[in-house]
């Protein structure tokens, strides 16, 4: 079996085996992943999730309440519930009341890595030794929040370049074997560290080391993104219907208006032409802090990768294909360095030059459009960097 199958197997039965992971396929085949028997819904509009629980069989005995959502909001969990379908009853009840906002939504499954949902494409390969761009003694660090894997500690990665919170457990389903996206925090990292001399990343575990997190991890990590004017998300996935979750929604709001902060976030490996694949997505939508949101198709150097999600929401393209960067240092990548294609890869490219940019600019925003003015470059439809 190739390399490349082998990954996609092992990812696939890494999924399949998550207990907690449920999934609906859509009539186009491509799938939605979301946690089982639990519902994210609005506090306004619970007394509705609990008639769509009565309608399903089951008592309000059953329902358990579980934590670590922002105040507005329930998290709720019932054996057995049919979470898209209770979803749906609720929205539809709403929007009926003339509700606009998104009322009720699954807990998604959100994926940093290349199998459907995507961050990177492909398994990474050995490369040799890149270089990182020389620190800026002078110049004031730039502090970027990249939510990711943890990082592998056993690496070319400068430790004196970063700040971690918590390092990588490579074999999280104990078989022996390195998980597919062990290291995929160190290559975003690398390639921050390999474009700007003045950015410092804070690499903040909310995946495990096959990518796999819940829209409850990423807006926990968002939680902790007050500080930060740049916020690197390689990670991202599909909803139910293509409209945005509905906890994730209040998290970014909450964030993109109460300061001067812009997220990057990467459009995602599926060649996909027309589904919205959120975070990046958000940049096309009417939210009033979407300009906020810079989302990152990938090129390679000539035209759109055939893999890469576009879409009117797309804001920018940047190198995304045979990326090469910090690794980890392992039997199989020697020198410590990989090459890896995936828009998880274009995301920090654009990260780090609206960083350089941030100085001058006097604000995130303010250098996010200078960037995006300064994309002089067309890659199809879209503006480039690189």
């Amino acid at each position: 079996m190739a390399p490349a199958e082998q990954w996609r197997t092992r990812r696939a039965r890494r999924l399949a085996g998550v207990s907690w992971v449920r999934r609906e396929t859509r009539a186009d085949g491509s799938p939605v992943r979301f946690v089982a028997d639990e519902l994210l819904v609005l506090d306004d509009h619970f007394a509705t999730a609990r008639q769509a629980f009565v309608e399903q069989g089951l008592a309000a005995r059953d329902v358990i309440e579980e934590g670590d959502v922002p105040s507005g909001f329930r998290r709720v969990r019932v054996p057995g519930l049919d979470v898209a379908r209770a979803a749906r009853r609720v929205r539809v009840q709403a929007e009926a009341a003339g509700d606009t906002r998104v009322a009720a939504g699954p807990n998604h499954v959100f994926v940093a890595a290349a199998f459907e949902h995507a961050g990177a494409y492909g398994p990474p390969r050995p490369a040799p030794p890149g270089r990182l761009a020389e620190p800026d003694g002078t110049a004031e660090q730039v502090g970027v929040l990249v939510l990711d894997t943890g990082v592998w500690l056993n690496s070319p990665l400068p430790k004196d370049r970063y700040v971690a919170d918590e390092p990588s457990d490579g074999d999280v389903d104990d078989d022996g074997v390195a998980d597919g996206d062990a290291g995929h925090a160190n290559f975003v990292a690398g390639v921050l560290l390999g474009r700007s001399r003045q950015v410092r990343p804070r690499l903040m575990k909310i995946v495990d080391t096959f990518g796999v997190c819940r829209e409850t991890d990423l807006v926990a990590g968002l939680r902790q993104a007050d500080d930060y004017q740049l916020i690197n998300l390689s990670l991202g996935g599909y909803t139910l219907d293509d409209r945005p979750p509905v906890l994730l929604t209040a998290a970014l709001t909450r964030l993109l208006t109460t300061g001067d902060r812009v997220v990057v976030a990467a459009a995602g490996n599926d060649g996909q032409h027309n589904r919205p694949f959120w975070p990046a997505a958000y940049a096309g939508t009417s939210a009033p802090w979407r300009r906020r949101v810079v989302a990152v198709a990938a090129h390679d150097g000539r035209r759109i990768c055939e893999w890469s999600n576009s879409g009117t929401w797309i804001t920018v393209a940047a190198p995304g294909a045979d990326v090469t960067s910090t690794f980890v240092d392992h039997e199989r990548f020697p020198e410590g360095w990989a090459r890896w294609s995936g828009t998880s890869f274009a995301a920090p490219y654009v990260t780090a030059a609206i960083a350089d940019a941030l100085p001058a600019a006097g604000s995130a925003r303010l250098a996010a459009e200078a960037v995006m003015a300064g994309a002089d470059r067309r890659y199809g439809r879209y503006p480039g960097l690189g």
